[in-house]
């Protein structure tokens, strides 16, 4: 520890009324802990994360800003976390548990009943009771100015997740009553205050630069990690596992000292220290040698190569997108630089976010993969953590967290879930990483040190939730790596740099990787980052690169720097072609073949089915796969299996002749590879996306007929004359504005297929930069609907940029500004929730099932099919189900179509859905079970719900159909 552990000379030295005053209560044995004591848990906590736990990059941070550098900085985290619940010293939370005020009445601190105050005691939260205590000492014992005291206070004020708004702050001035009872022991009750606040001052070794502090600045970035801190340390010695407490208020432990107390509580937690990156030596060729699986004379990409040397030769860490094609690497480019990054910035670990809950499955071995390859000179233990709702039915992941179980409550003070769900059966693992089970439930996971999830949890760091500093702590002290980039619509958008001003104040490396960027959006990534400082310095050459593959990098303090290192890999030409939008027509043009492995990417679900219904009657039931992605959680993980077993690099079993027909779910994370494309008008930055599963691996003895790759592009009403016009589902999905340009620069490629094949790489920048600029495209006649289209496209942005800022954290302001009001008017604990997810993607609150079997008589089993022994077990209604039962149940959940979530129905749905609720599985111990609805379907996998048919397959998934249809 950097100092010895404090406190004891804290308690002893109190007056009676000090010492009577309590923190923590039991209903199950009368046990408490008085204040004093927990301020010195607290603080000792404190002192604990600080020089075990907390990464380097954070602490660096918090001493910039004080003029006594780290010295300063831990001293002031230890001293608010020791005197972040001073307001606990106040009537308006003392008189809760009525035998602990009797005993603060006797000595001398009168106050009334809880019944008495009223509804008024609500107006002081002991945490804005001690913002106020606070910040009315600094002023009045050491002549601070009000909003410097404010700055600091503040974090006081926040530690139960929202810093107090001004109208709060008014309030609670405006009722003095709630902090000190009237009359004669009024001046008792700030006799208290103050002498604990004095106290700590001494103990906590502050005293003496209370004088220097008064006139810093705290950057809004510092009180929001150390609002996070204090948060942890309350959290942790709020836990009465690891700081015990007696019945006569003492702290169970008595015969301890403070140090064998706070050591003993922090060796019960685990809790496994930072990262401690060393900085690679030695060429790209030796550094991807020894830490990726690499084939037998196999060489980095010049994507990659140059990559490093711009990690290297960048002034400090900071911002670097990387733009190149699909297979070239730029996953592992991104784990060198992050590697890189790390050891300059001093960063305790990686963020990986990816857009989907799929790619983060597939990322999470990779990431754990390169974890085991790291240097280990000291022998460190890592966390890792796999963060979004399905987490807890990975079973990799399920692994490391058995591994790491422990024997104490997961205690979050402010309801978060506590104890984790059930894992999976132990394995070996390595024994350096293990995901921690403190470090697990909503508002910790991302605490973890290595982190893999969706980008809706880096998103959240831009939406007004409670306890967001927690959130914003978890990435202060990481490299965030941002997958597939190119995928995030303009709404997200406006979250992603929102987040990315906040994680560039914090000096948090970044990687950004995309197949490409159009360049409004990049030079808009670039400056986020940089800060409204720094964003008039050279920006505008960031949007006028032409060079593609292309790397850009922005150092805190210093203008863009971009690189083109040029591309070695194999390039494609592949012709593109129009194709009628008819069913009939794509069979007969498939008869044609006489065999080869076919992708069809339709825009929708009800596309994928009725296209596979139609070539299914044509070729036979065996010969089409469907994959989308409304089918349960383990069938639709079957058939990913299944697709890259098949047609994947190291498959054995590739038919001769077979077609998937697939929504966008093909578009990411699958590693196939097929001999032919056909797929529906979409945006051509994803066209492209999905041309990269065409010819994807180096293949002998593919089709004479299919040996030159080709995309057949449908789905548009073509017409012999005028404008073409997309389906109506598309334009739903994308907009008629982006599906209408992005044919417009394809055009030139359809016309001419055989001679102006679209060319992979060449053609990838330019096409996405001439599809998403300003410049007028596509034949003349085209020009009056591609204004109509940019019209409503403009409106739309409008709206949804109006509708992204409603819940979205403001910037980052001036030094100095408090932190007060900073998540006014948010959204409480709905951040990582179905309805926090709807926010930061802008779509409507879906509904998920749990779909189970119903048979004769009521009885429910998991569905029959499940794999792996998980098939028709018995779900009983009267008790809770096995663990294998329960868990199987919760891998079949389904999201149901956007159709069952409008506004207009979804209340029918719910209360349809809630007719299956099961009492008995509401049980503490039905950990995989409690709060979800339950669709039961009946023996032919059919059911009705709000006037609509429901028919389930293990081959198609979740069809809707009509009454009528059914």
């Amino acid at each position: 520890m950097g100092e010895k552990v404090r406190g004891r000379r804290l308690g002893k030295r109190l007056s009676p009324g000090a010492r009577a005053a309590w923190a923590k209560s039991s209903y199950a044995d009368d046990g408490y802990l008085p204040l004093w004591r927990h301020m010195s848990d607290s603080a000792a906590t404190a002192g604990l994360l600080w020089d075990r736990w907390l990464p380097e990059q954070v602490k660096r941070l918090v001493a910039q800003a004080l003029p006594g550098g780290f010295a300063d900085a831990r001293a002031l985290a230890v001293w608010l976390a020791g005197v972040h619940d001073v307001g606990k010293a106040t009537p308006a939370f003392a008189c809760q548990v009525e035998p602990l005020a009797e005993k603060m009445r006797r000595a001398g601190l009168a106050m009334p009943t809880m019944r008495q105050f009223g509804e008024d005691r609500r107006m002081a939260p002991h945490g804005l009771a001690g913002q106020e205590i606070l910040q009315d000492w600094l002023v009045r014992a050491h002549g601070w100015n009000p909003r410097r005291a404010a700055q600091f206070a503040v974090v006081v004020g926040g530690h139960h997740g929202v810093p107090p708004d001004a109208a709060q702050v008014m309030d609670v001035r405006a009722h003095p009553r709630l902090l000190r009872t009237p009359g004669e022991s009024e001046a008792l009750w700030a006799a208290v205050q103050t002498e604990l606040l004095e106290a700590c001052a001494d103990d906590f070794g502050v005293r003496e630069r209370l004088a220097d502090w008064r006139s810093v600045r705290l950057p809004q970035t510092v009180q929001v990690v150390l609002s996070a801190l204090v948060i942890m340390a309350d959290w942790i010695a709020s836990n009465r596992d690891l700081f015990p407490y007696g019945v006569d208020g003492t702290d169970g432990a008595s015969a301890c000292t403070d140090e064998e107390r706070v050591l003993a509580a922090w060796e019960g937690l685990g809790l496994p220290g930072p990262w401690q990156a060393q900085e690679p030596t030695g060429t790209p060729e030796e550094l991807f040698a020894s830490r990726f699986a690499l084939p037998d004379g196999a060489r980095p990409h010049p994507v990659q190569r140059a990559a490093i040397d711009l990690a290297r030769r960048m002034p400090g860490p900071g911002l670097m997108m990387i733009e190149a094609p699909m297979g070239r690497g730029k996953t592992e480019a991104a784990l060198a630089v992050a590697e890189i990054f790390a050891a300059r910035s001093g960063a305790g670990g990686c963020f990986f976010a990816l857009p989907t809950m799929a790619t983060g499955n597939a990322m999470f071995p990779r990431v754990l993969d390169w974890l085991e390859r790291l240097p280990d000179a000291q022998g460190q233990r890592l966390t890792v953590g796999l963060v979004h709702s399905k987490a807890a039915l990975n079973e990799e992941y399920q692994e490391l967290r058995s591994r790491g179980r422990q024997q104490i409550a997961a205690v979050d003070m402010d309801g978060d879930a506590g104890i984790p769900r059930p894992g999976s059966e132990k394995r070996e693992a390595p024994a350096g990483l293990v995901a921690h089970q403190w470090l697990s439930g909503r508002k910790k996971a991302m605490l973890s040190s290595f982190v893999v999830g969706t980008i809706d949890q880096l998103l959240f760091a831009g939406l007004k939730s409670r306890h967001l500093a927690l959130r914003h702590l978890s990435v202060a002290g990481k490299v965030v790596v941002i997958d597939e980039a190119h995928a995030f619509d303009a709404y997200m958008n406006e979250y992603l740099d929102r987040v990315l001003s906040w994680l560039g104040a914090y000096r948090v490396p970044v990687v950004v990787l995309s197949a490409t960027l159009p360049a409004e959006r990049r030079r808009a990534l670039a400056e986020a980052y940089a800060g409204r400082a720094q964003r008039a310095v050279g920006f505008a050459s960031v949007a006028e690169a032409e060079d593609y593959p292309l790397l850009t990098a922005v150092s805190p303090g210093h203008g863009p720097v971009q690189d083109a290192p040029g591309d070695s890999g194999g390039g494609a030409r592949v012709r593109v072609e129009r194709m009628a939008d008819d069913e009939a027509a794509l069979a007969d043009r498939l008869e044609e073949l006489d065999d080869g492995c076919v992708l069809v990417i339709r825009n929708t679900v009800p596309r994928v089915l009725e296209t596979a219904r139609v070539l299914r009657e044509r070729f036979g039931d065996d010969a089409v796969t469907v994959a989308h992605a409304r089918f349960v959680d383990l069938d639709r993980a079957a058939k990913d299996k299944a697709l890259v077993d098949r047609y994947g690099p190291k498959s054995t079993s590739r038919p001769k002749r077979h077609i998937v027909v697939a929504s966008q779910v093909a578009e990411q994370s699958l590693d196939v590879d097929f001999d032919l494309l056909v797929t529906d008008l979409a945006p051509v930055d994803l066209i492209l996306q999905r041309m990269g599963r065409l010819h994807r691996h180096a293949r002998t003895g593919r089709p004479a007929r299919l040996r030159a790759p080709r995309t057949l592009v449908t789905g548009v009403e073509w017409g012999a004359a005028g404008v073409p016009e997309p389906v109506s589902g598309s334009q739903a999905v994308y907009g008629r504005h982006a599906l209408l340009r992005s044919l417009a620069v394809l055009t030139p490629h359809l016309d001419a297929p055989e001679s102006r094949p679209v060319r992979i790489p060449e053609d990838i920048s330019p096409l996405v930069q001439t599809a998403y600029g300003d410049e007028e495209v596509g034949p003349a006649g085209w020009a009056p609907a591609l204004a109509e289209a940019r019209r409503a496209h403009e409106t739309e942005r409008a709206k949804k940029k109006r509708g992204a800022s409603v819940f979205r954290i403001g910037e980052v302001k001036s030094p100095g500004s408090p932190l007060i009001g900073w998540l006014a008017a948010g959204v409480g604990d709905a951040d990582d929730t179905r309805a926090g997810r709807a926010q930061v993607r802008d779509s409507e609150e879906s509904l998920e099932v749990l779909v189970v079997q119903e048979h004769e008589g009521g009885r429910l089993t998991t569905l029959p099919w499940l794999g792996k022994g998980r098939g028709g077990l018995d779900l009983p209604r009267d008790a809770v189900p096995t663990e294998r039962a329960a868990r199987a149940a919760a891998a079949s959940a389904l999201r149901l179509p956007a159709r069952l979530s409008k506004p207009w129905v979804i209340d029918q749905v719910i209360k349809e859905l809630e007719q299956f609720y099961v009492d008995a599985w509401q049980a503490k111990e039905s950990h995989w079970l409690a709060g979800e609805l339950i669709l039961p379907v009946q023996a032919d996998c059919q059911t009705r719900l709000a006037g609509l048919v429901l028919r389930y397959s293990q081959d198609d998934g979740l069809e809707v159909l009509r009454e009528t249809e059914g």
